[in-house]
């Protein structure tokens, strides 16, 4: 339990200090418990931000797991719906595992975690459609969505959904 309290407190302290620049003091600060404490369940930076996404993704993937309906158009939409809520009120400046990655190329765990979430997102994807061609594309659309967010806001949603109502078929 305190494990989970903790990584969401690094979440959101990742979130708005981004990766590079909070030190671990910082963080243990941001995180409500002792030094001693925070190493007892994550004993590094490099697990701090581990720990950090994948709570986020336990959320994200719940959170657009819960918006499945009777049909796959529907429950696609209404994925993209809850990916512009989502960046409106979780991610305004883009994806925090891309964040993590771009702040840290070269660190394989770091890459691995990154490298799963988008897996797990791919087979809800697919999941969803049943075609593993159509789950790409529109992983794709999410990705890019995701991506542009930051820069072009509704706007971009408003494309991406267009595009996947023409993927699906009016």
């Amino acid at each position: 339990m305190i494990e989970q309290q903790i990584a969401a407190q690094l979440e959101q302290a990742f979130s708005d200090y981004g990766f590079t620049e909070p030190s671990v003091a910082k963080l243990q600060k941001a995180s409500g418990v002792s030094l001693r404490t925070l190493y007892r369940y994550y004993p590094s930076k490099e697990s701090m931000v581990i720990g950090a996404l994948q709570h986020r993704h336990a959320r994200y993937i719940e959170l657009l797991s819960a918006e499945q309906t009777t049909t796959r158009k529907d429950s696609l939409l209404a994925i993209f719906s809850q990916l512009e809520q989502w960046m409106q009120t979780q991610a305004p400046t883009g994806c925090m595992s891309m964040s993590a990655l771009a702040a840290y190329p070269d660190n394989t765990l770091i890459s691995e975690a990154v490298k799963q979430h988008k897996h797990d997102l791919l087979a809800l994807f697919v999941t969803l459609c049943g075609d593993e061609a159509l789950a790409m594309q529109i992983f794709l659309l999410h990705e890019g969505l995701s991506a542009a967010w930051p820069v072009t806001g509704a706007s971009s949603f408003e494309a991406a959904q267009l595009t996947l109502e023409q993927l699906l078929g009016n």
